[in-house]
């Protein structure tokens, strides 16, 4: 297991994980990373009441969209595949595509997701990765991912 600081909790806190992903609030959905091999990820999302999209989704019954759920999915990954790039700060990870989403059950202000991600091929710009995301060791969201790495380049 690599071990990225000393806090008793955290393999990386969330401003570790901020100097790997280029994700900002409000996109941010990843607080911690509390495991990490070369194959094998386990972050933390805290869901807050105070969060915007709960402002919409939906009034007086706050869910946490599903979408947002495998964003999470794919950040946590995000952090696997860029922690083993030296030049990280040129590359981007993208959504490549999405299969066998399932959702379980409302995610809710309060939950803490636990998302763990496992690579199940990876080749030199592709890499196709199993998400499982639980909240008190019950799942409540599961898809297959495929992301790609790409060079950042400017905007034109």
């Amino acid at each position: 297991m690599i071990a990225f600081s000393a806090l008793p909790h955290a393999v990386m806190d969330v401003k570790q994980i901020t100097e790997i992903l280029p994700h900002r609030y409000p996109m941010l959905l990843v607080d911690r990373i509390v495991e990490m091999e070369a194959e094998r990820i386990v972050g933390i999302k805290n869901v807050s009441a105070n969060e915007g999209f709960f402002a919409g989704h939906f009034p007086g019954y706050p869910v946490m969209p599903g979408v947002l759920i495998v964003e999470a999915m794919a950040q946590v990954g995000g952090v696997l595949i860029l922690s083993a790039i030296p030049d990280r700060q040129n590359k981007i990870v993208l959504f490549g595509g999405i299969e066998a989403a399932k959702f379980r059950r409302p995610v809710v202000p309060g939950d803490q997701l636990r998302i763990e991600i496992k690579i199940l091929k990876k080749k030199a710009s592709v890499c196709k990765m199993s998400g499982t995301a639980t909240v008190d060791g019950a799942v409540v969201a599961e898809a297959t991912l495929l992301c790609v790495l790409a060079d950042k380049k400017p905007p034109a």
